[in-house]
Parts: structure tokens; C-alpha cells; sequence
């Protein structure tokens, strides 16, 4: 089960750089699409197994959040190329900015003994799965050709904005409630 739950991970991170050539290079958005899925359903997965067969361990939770922001890294600069868009533009980057910044936290909290500051919460799970969401209503709406649903995922990618700065903004809160 140990090397499922690996694969799973692993596999995340090489869907990433895929997905990005399927959409760049290739304008394949069905099977990016289809490669997203998997990727996020992998996401779900490789956590449920893990707890489930209590094989979770450091190196799992390390490699998993990266795993994530190695996939939402790749989407987030494929679809503003391929999209052209400076709004989806600016708030992948905003999203990235964040992703950065509770990346240095985190480092920050383990050379400081205040691991607890930013430890993984409901919301922030919330969060990845509101990334997922908008980014796939992406490309799905590029999949289908709808003007229509590329308009409402930018209304998702906005919702998927703000709960991310949300849980930046509790992260930092937490990683300095000493010196505060």
C-alpha cells in the first residue's frame, strides 16, 4: 500500500509539467482535462490511504502540499498563456505569491520549534480544493469551447483568491503571534 500512496504523490508532480504541455504546446484540454482529474482525485487519495492504513509519515507530509503547488504552479502558467488574460493572470499570481510565502513560513516555524503555526487546517484543505475547482472549470470550459463557463470560472478563481489569502493571512498571524 506504501508504494500506492508514493505513486500517487509522485505521479501528481509529474502531471504538472504534462499538463502544461498539453495545453501549451498541444491545446489537448480534453486530455489535460482527463490528466487534471486524476490528479486531483490522486490528491484525495494518497491522504484517505494514508490515514486509513496509518502509513502517513514526514516525508508524505512534505512531499504532498508540494505535490499540489507543483500542479497548481503548472496550471497557473499554462492558462495564463493560453488564455492571455491579465485578470487570470494576476490572481494565479497572487495565488503563487501565497503559496511562496507559507512555503517560507513553514521553514521559518521548523527552524523556530512552531511547527503547530502551520500546520495544515480544514480551510486550507478548503483552499486546495477551491484551486482545483476554478482551474478545472478552466479547462473544461476550454475543453467545451464556452465562453459561458470561462466567465464563471473567473468568478470561481476569485472565490479560490480569496480563501487563499485567507489562510496566508491566518499562517502569518500564527507564525508571529509571539513577536505580536
Amino acid at each position: 500500500m506504501k508504494i500506492l500512496i508514493n505513486f500517487l504523490t509522485y505521479s501528481r508532480i509529474a502531471c504538472g509539467p504534462i499538463i502544461f504541455l498539453l495545453i501549451s504546446i498541444f491545446e489537448s484540454y480534453g486530455g489535460a482535462l482527463l490528466l487534471f482529474f486524476y490528479a486531483s482525485i490522486s490528491d484525495f487519495l494518497d491522504g484517505f490511504f494514508a490515514r486509513k492504513y496509518e502509513l502517513t509519515s514526514v516525508l508524505g507530509a512534505i512531499l504532498d502540499p508540494i505535490a499540489d503547488k507543483i500542479l497548481i504552479l503548472f496550471l497557473i502558467i499554462a492558462l495564463t498563456i493560453n488564455l492571455e488574460s491579465l485578470y487570470f493572470g494576476f490572481l494565479g499570481s497572487l495565488m503563487l505569491a501565497r503559496e511562496f510565502w507559507v512555503a517560507a513560513l513553514r521553514d521559518f516555524n521548523a527552524r523556530n520549534s512552531n511547527l503547530e503555526a502551520t500546520n495544515v487546517t480544514f480551510l486550507a484543505k478548503l483552499k486546495t480544493s477551491a484551486q482545483l475547482f476554478s482551474l478545472g472549470s478552466y479547462l473544461f470550459a476550454l475543453y467545451v469551447n464556452s465562453a459561458l463557463i470561462l466567465f464563471l470560472a473567473d468568478f470561481f478563481l476569485f472565490g479560490a483568491l480569496i480563501i487563499t489569502l485567507q489562510t496566508g493571512i491566518t499562517y502569518s498571524l500564527q507564525s508571529f503571534k509571539k513577536s505580536l
